[in-house]
């Protein structure tokens, strides 16, 4: 388990490599702005997907993950 310092860099060096210096800053800015129910996104995000597809798309990004914080 991370301590929150570590999490918070962690998290911050991933959305910049994914999105860059200003577009991490706007996902930031927009769920500081608006209410999320992250539990609900997470549901909705998985509906109709079956175990199958859903263990795809996590191992797919889980590779993803890997090969842009190897990087840094």
């Amino acid at each position: 388990m991370y301590t929150e310092t570590v999490l918070r860099d962690k998290g911050m060096r991933l959305l910049i490599n994914h999105l860059g210096n200003v577009e991490a800053e706007r996902f930031i800015t927009l769920m500081n702005r608006e209410p999320f129910d992250y539990t609900q996104w997470q549901q909705d995000m998985f509906t109709g997907m079956s175990v199958k597809e859903l263990s795809k798309a996590a191992m797919q990004e889980y590779s993803h993950i890997e090969e842009s914080t190897s990087k840094g």
